[in-house]
Order: C-alpha cells, then structure tokens, then sequence
C-alpha cells in the first residue's frame, strides 16, 4: 500500500471513551453523538441537538460514509427555552459541509463553503472567522425563507477538530441559522468571562462603561445597523488615548449605529456600478450622532471580489464581518473605530475615492506636500471629481489648461483659494456660526469670502439647481452656490470639506482659442474610468 504522513502542529487528540466499560473506536458522526456522554469532552453537552437529529429523522446525515464537516451546537447554546424549537431538517442540514473535511488551523479564515442547505429555494454557506486567538464559526443565509431569515450567525467553536470516521466534528457555542435575538442581545452575549475575548466584547465593554443610554436606545429600536469595531480596532494607541474623554467617546459611539436595517446587499446596490461623473455621491446614511452621516463605498478587487468600506467622521474602517442578523437590524463588523482620526490631509485625500482629480491636480509643483505637516491646522474645501468636470463645461478652454503640466503655476493657485491654514481647523457648525455675514478665511492665494447656510433657509432652487441633502450645507461663493457633499471630515491635522463645485473664476486661466467638451481635461477623464474600473 502506498502510505501517506502528515506532519501537524498541534496534537490531535483521539476519540476515546471515559468508561472502560463501553469502548468506542473510530465512531461516524452519529455514534459521537450518541455515545457523547462516555466521551472525554469536558463540560461539554450534545444531547439537545442529538434529540433535535432523531426528532426530524435525520440520523442518515451523520451516519454517511464520506468526508464530512459537522458543527454540534452544545447544550449550553439552547437557551432560552424556545430556540431548541426552530431547529428543524433544514437548520440540521446547514450544521454539514458535504465533501470537505475542515481543520480550524489550515482552513482559510472568511472562505465560504456549501452547507447541505443549498438549493434554489434556500441557500447557505460556512466560513471560519479568526479572531484574539479563538475561532468562530459564520452561517450566512444567502437566501433565507419565511422560516429562515437570510444574514449571518455567528457561533465560536468551543471544542474543534475531533476527528471521525466519515470526517471532523467542531463542539459550538450555539445553533447556525438561528436569528431569535436583538441587536442588543449580541453584545451582550460577549459579556461573560469565558466570553471576554469575543470578536467585539471591547466595543460592548466600550458602550456599557460610556454609554448606557446607547445601549438601552438600541434595545427599543425596530430597526437598526449596528457597526461594531473589532478589539484589535480598540486597542489602536490613539484611541485608548481618546477613551479618556468620556464626552467625546458618547458621541463618537453614536457614529456607528444607524436607525435603518442596511444589509450588505443594500450598501452594495446604492453605491456600486455608477460611471464615473455621474454626479453621484457614495451613500450617505445619518447616523444617531447629531448633523453626521455615514458614507459608504465598494471596491472592486482585482479578482472581482468587493470589499465595502464605511466613513464616518473622516475614519475610513472596512466591513469585515458582514450581515450578522439579529430580530431588530444587522451588525456589522469593522476594522476601526469611527471617528478618531488616523489619517492627515494628504493620506485621506490620497485614499479618498471621490477626490481623485484634486490629488493628481495637487501634486503639480509639490502642493499636497504639505497636507502632511502635522505642525499645522488645514481646512480643505476639497472638490469632487465631478466637480471639475462640470467646472469644464462652463470654463472649457481654461480648466482644460489646468491639467496640462506647463500650466501648473494656475492650477497651484486655484487649489490655494481652496485650502486654510490658521491656529485652528474649521467645522461647517463652526464657520456656520460665524458667518451670519460674508466670513473672510485666510488663504496663501487671498481671503476665501464664503457664506454658509443650512439647506432649506429661505433658499430658492431653480429646477436645474443641485438640490441639497436634508440638514446639509451650502457654501456661498461668488454668486454660486456650492453643496457642501461630505462635512467635517476629520484628520490628525485638520479638516476636509467635500464639496461638489470648484472656487474657480474665468479670469483665473487666461487662454486663447476655443476648446470643444470633447478635449476637455483627457487627464481627468482617464483617471476616473481608470479608477471607476479598478
């Protein structure tokens, strides 16, 4: 015979039978269960879902020759009383991966593979999530039913890789598929002791030490999206620093959770496959923190894989734990903290996706450089992409000039109206305060005279006119009025405002000659179907 060795990294302990009396060698699935009492698993009890199996007839599952992967809730993960209840055949079936035996170390973390539950009608996979040195286990109900919502569980594996006949068991915390808790419930899950290195116990720890009032604003809520960051986000050096300020901290939680159910599908549809210049913004979703949005954004990967990015308060974090269900709303995991600043000026306008005309127009005689300085405070009123194409269509000759290398000395000049470098970073509540009348900043170009407003203060539209966002700003410039499309974006050395037009005049770039919508600015063009692309 042809023999084959493995060589592993830790000792896989055997199945063996605590009782002399009842010896048990190389069992299937269904004997484990079975003889589960005589076997050395610790606390560990399998007896309810083992009862669950023989009340639906589905013994066969767990006795078939084959490779198998099989998840078996414990006892402990049947509480409260009515949850052994919604265990039926096909919540049965999705505890088993067909053709697939899974160790937890060499199995790739958020891969997802088939459950038995797979058909046109319902739908779910399985995937390792790896956390804190513990394991997790993520049923995602691709396409659920009126008995089986769709969204993401999440379970640890308590007790994994016991080796049988027809594959591999892993012990866990509590049943797949089964969403019969709140938004609430879900953080507190985490609070125990043996618990406390859950996925986001720091977050939950986070809420109940600053923010109980949150916590009890959650539970009453009929829909909600929670967006909770993962410990390694908390254990970050500047926001441990920041967890010192106990105001600042309420409202910074206030960021991550919105009063809507967002589902991953949801963020993906409104905010994907829109051509560049189409004049739309990425989703922005207001928050429970006053006058702030969340917005949000998806990357194409290189092999068609997406990954969705979430801002709020300049903190760009990434979903990496998606549509966990709950009865109430969604929780969505992330890998920052929101609204503490990581980023200066030049890195988040370097990152930003809606910002990349002004990157590449600032890099022109060495602008941006400076957007680094960490000695000073910036206010940036930083155009969209769109923004400057629609500035072409009014000022064609010249904004195409702007993006030819010879004419940089003007383009440098334009970007100075835009930026302000004072003793202090300007908010949009700030400068709204102060400019009941015309509010003169100081520039390196020339004082930047704006007016702010609030959308819907006795303004007037006309049917062409961008109309504003609910609770938005307005700049006044020139006679032109300019939306203000992202506020306050906060950086460690300042502030950005997205706004959806340039401060841009016709006697900025003097040209000669005409100059057709058709040549205007390639370089603009080819950057953002470059990067729509991507």
């Amino acid at each position: 015979m042809i023999q084959v060795l493995h060589i592993i990294n830790e000792v896989l302990e055997p199945v063996r039978s605590n009782s002399p009396e009842t010896p048990i060698y190389n069992p299937n699935a269904f004997q484990f269960l079975n003889q589960s009492e005589n076997l050395n698993l610790g606390d560990h009890r399998v007896r309810t879902f083992r009862q669950r199996i023989v009340i639906e007839k589905k013994e066969s599952v767990f006795k078939a020759e084959g490779r198998f992967t099989f998840f078996i809730p414990v006892d402990e993960g049947f509480k409260p009383e009515p949850r052994p209840n919604m265990i039926d055949k096909q919540v049965i079936d999705g505890h088993v991966l067909p053709n697939e035996v899974l160790f937890t170390s060499p199995t790739l973390a958020n891969v997802e593979y088939k459950t038995l539950v797979f058909s046109d009608n319902l739908k779910v996979t399985v995937s390792f999530l790896k956390a804190h040195n513990k394991v997790y286990v993520q049923s995602n109900t691709v396409m659920g039913d009126s008995n089986h919502p769709s969204g993401v569980v999440l379970a640890e594996i308590v007790k994994g890789n016991i080796p049988v006949r027809n594959g591999v068991v892993h012990l866990i915390q509590r049943p797949l598929m089964v969403v019969d808790t709140t938004v609430k419930d879900f953080l507190e899950s985490f609070k125990g002791i043996e618990k406390e290195d859950g996925p986001v116990f720091k977050f939950y720890e986070t809420i109940r030490d600053f923010g109980e009032d949150i916590m009890n604003t959650i539970s009453y809520l009929r829909e909600v999206t929670l967006f909770a960051p993962s410990n390694e986000a908390l254990e970050e050096p500047g926001v441990k620093q920041m967890l010192q300020d106990k105001k600042r901290i309420k409202e910074i939680l206030k960021l991550h959770y919105v009063k809507e159910k967002l589902t991953i599908e949801h963020i993906r549809n409104k905010t994907i496959n829109q051509p560049p210049l189409s004049g739309k913004s990425t989703l922005g979703v207001q928050t429970a923190a006053d006058r702030k949005k969340l917005y949000f954004n998806v990357v194409e990967g290189p092999r068609g894989n997406q990954t969705v990015t979430v801002e709020g308060g300049g903190v760009n974090a990434t979903i990496i734990t998606a549509n966990i269900a709950a009865t109430n709303g969604i929780i969505h995991i992330i890998d920052r903290l929101l609204g503490v600043p990581y980023t200066t000026v030049l890195d988040k306008l370097k990152t930003d996706p809606m910002l990349n005309s002004t990157y590449f127009l600032g890099q022109r005689r060495n602008f941006n450089d400076q957007l680094n300085d960490t000695t000073k405070r910036f206010t940036y009123f930083a155009p969209i992409d769109k923004a400057w194409f629609d500035a072409g269509n009014n000022y064609p000759s010249a904004v195409k000039k702007l993006f030819m290398p010879e004419f940089s000395y003007h383009t440098k000049q334009i970007l100075e109206r835009h930026l302000v470098i004072a003793d202090q970073a300007y908010t949009m509540a700030k400068l709204r305060e102060l400019s009941n009348d015309t509010v003169k900043l100081p520039t390196s170009r020339d004082n930047l005279k704006i007016r702010v407003k609030e959308s819907g203060e006795n303004e007037k539209y006309d049917e062409n006119a961008i109309r504003p966002e609910p609770s938005g700003y307005i700049l006044e410039w020139q006679h032109t009025k300019i939306r203000v499309v992202r506020p306050d974006v906060e950086c460690t050395n300042g502030i950005i405002h997205v706004i959806d037009g340039v401060f841009f005049k016709d006697s900025d770039v003097r040209v000669t000659g005409g100059a057709s919508l058709a040549t205007l600015a390639p370089h603009l063009i080819m950057i953002l179907i470059a990067k729509w692309q991507l």
